[in-house]
């Protein structure tokens, strides 16, 4: 049966309208009489069987030569079928099928939430699937997704699409080139070439889970998140786009053009600047030249505080040398100083360099001028040279000696070989390092020396001199030159009259067996003093 416009024409002046739905659609002769039992048949079928309803369109047509079974339907089509309403400009329905091809201006409705739109979609309801084609856009609730080609599970309510995709909502920006929508569960998968951003983040990755409904980000495989202030790297985990917290659990890194941290895992918070991290911890300041690493981190970012804690070990290096230094807790805070901060490490603290090893109970670490503080029972070896006192100052210069300065109950003790020392005692001294080796002290206030004193090589006695003023220069890690400033009293025993008792100043105390000698030794706890041969100690040069 084929119509034509004169047909069409003719029918309008001879036929009554027959009303379907709400719509007008004139028909002629005997063919308006068939096409009334084909709607009829429709009509009651659809009753029992839940079939295509079309409820309007301007006029139908059905062709043969278009598609076997087929009726064209042409201007304000409107069709129902279960819960699902559609509008378009044209569509084809087929007799006893539920399938719809949609054409032109093509607007789904189901369940009064979600809209479908595109320029063309093949509805087939029986297996509820739509396929829509070309200025896709699909709206549930507050999130619309866009792309040129998707199949919608109607009945699962899942979209797909192959062929890029965006996601856009009231926080966030997402596209790849597959995806994924999961609407009765607020997720979207997406997958190859994700991006995800909004004004204050920017994401790159190849896998991401995105829930709609709480602005949240889950990570599947390697991705990168860009913030205001630091970038983001992880493997899995999450990331909240509206308070910008993020937990990340595999290789995760937060870095910016200052500082790095690594860890097994990071808990962070754009918002407090607030962050913990957990295992295989790794801080690392690039400016000062300083890694802090251990098992037990946490940070704030805004107050630019960080704690480490168990196996907390701070390194900071040069291109000489690298100091490692152990407490039970590391802890920087800032400076008063912008730009500069403190290096603060509490409880059994222990450090070694090639040139120089100490412990302490606590100590500070100035970045601004390299100061570092040492309180509460400081020891301090540099070759053969032990010093002590109440509170330990250290000054490292460019281009100028390093300083020592040693307040209160200052004692300097340097081993010559297996029971001789040369020592000396003062309530305040300044020393001066210079390539490494202590190369002079000065003694103000109550000083006291005792030295081995010799004629060109051979020792001669042993001289004990007081003097409040005391100058004393070193050569190849023995005394070279004593000058006492003021009011020196002294007296030179032979060595063969001395007692043991003489050989040393009151508060000697060797302290060798709690020397860090590598690196590994800054974890060691200290040990009880042991009778030692120390002539089989190699000499500091020579370890590593």
């Amino acid at each position: 049966m084929t119509f034509c416009k004169k047909n069409r024409e003719s029918a309008q002046r001879q036929t009554p309208v027959r009303v379907v739905g709400t719509q007008k659609i004139r028909l002629t002769g005997k063919l308006a009489i068939f096409v009334f039992f084909i709607f009829a048949s429709l009509f009651s079928s659809s009753q029992e069987k839940r079939r295509v309803d079309i409820e309007q369109a301007d006029y139908l047509e059905a062709d043969e030569k278009i598609a076997a079974n087929a009726q064209r339907l042409v201007g304000n089509v409107r069709i129902r079928h279960k819960d699902v309403l559609m509008w378009c400009d044209s569509a084809y329905t087929y007799t006893g099928t539920n399938r719809v091809d949609a054409f032109g201006n093509v607007h789904i409705n189901q369940g009064d939430t979600l809209n479908l739109y595109a320029k063309k979609i093949f509805y087939n309801g029986d297996i509820s699937l739509a396929q829509a084609y070309q200025d896709v856009k699909l709206i549930n609730k507050s999130t619309t997704l866009f792309t040129d080609t998707l199949d919608y599970d109607m009945a699962a309510n899942i979209g797909y699409y192959e062929n890029n995709g965006k996601i856009v909502d009231s926080t966030n920006i997402l596209t790849s080139v597959i995806g994924k929508y999961f609407l009765n569960d607020d997720l979207v998968h997406f997958y190859k070439n994700v991006e995800a951003y909004n004004d204050n983040y920017n994401l790159e990755g190849d896998t991401l889970i995105y829930n709609t409904e709480t602005g949240r980000l889950f990570i599947v495989g390697p991705t990168t998140i860009r913030d205001s202030s630091n970038t983001l790297y992880a493997e899995d985990g999450w990331y909240d786009t509206k308070t910008g917290e993020a937990e990340l659990v595999k290789n995760p890194v937060v870095y910016n053009e200052t500082q790095q941290l690594k860890a097994n895992y990071i808990k962070y918070n754009e918002e407090d600047g607030k962050g913990k991290a957990l295992g295989n911890v790794r801080m690392e300041d690039f400016d000062n030249q300083i890694i802090v690493t251990g098992n037990t981190s946490e940070y704030n970012d805004k107050l630019e505080v960080a704690t480490v804690t168990d196996s907390a070990l701070f390194m900071m290096y040069s291109e000489k040398d690298t100091l490692f230094l152990h407490a039970d807790t590391l802890r920087t805070v800032p400076d008063t100083i912008e730009g500069e901060k403190l290096i603060k490490a509490y409880y059994g603290t222990r450090f070694y360099r090639s040139d120089i090893q100490g412990v302490c109970d606590s100590l500070v670490y100035f970045t601004k001028d390299s100061v570092v503080q040492l309180y509460n029972n400081p020891i301090i070896w540099s070759e053969a040279h032990q010093l002590s006192a109440e509170e330990i100052e250290m000054k490292q210069r460019v281009d100028a000696p390093d300083e020592l300065h040693l307040r209160n109950n200052g004692f300097i003790i340097s081993k010559l070989d297996s029971g001789r020392f040369d020592q000396i005692k003062g309530k305040e001294m300044v020393g001066y390092v210079v390539n490494g080796e202590l190369n002079n002290i000065d003694v103000n206030g109550n000083g006291q020396t005792l030295y081995y004193a010799r004629q060109e090589e051979e020792i001669i006695g042993l001289n004990r001199v007081e003097s409040s003023r005391i100058s004393i220069r070193f050569r190849e890690g023995k005394i070279f030159r004593i000058s006492f400033l003021q009011a020196p009293e002294g007296i030179l025993k032979p060595l063969f009259s001395l007692t043991e008792e003489e050989k040393t100043l009151k508060g000697f105390e060797w302290k060798i067996n709690q020397r860090p000698l590598s690196r590994h030794d800054v974890f060691k706890k200290p040990v009880p003093p042991v009778v030692t041969d120390e002539e089989n100690i190699l000499p500091l040069s020579r370890r590593k």
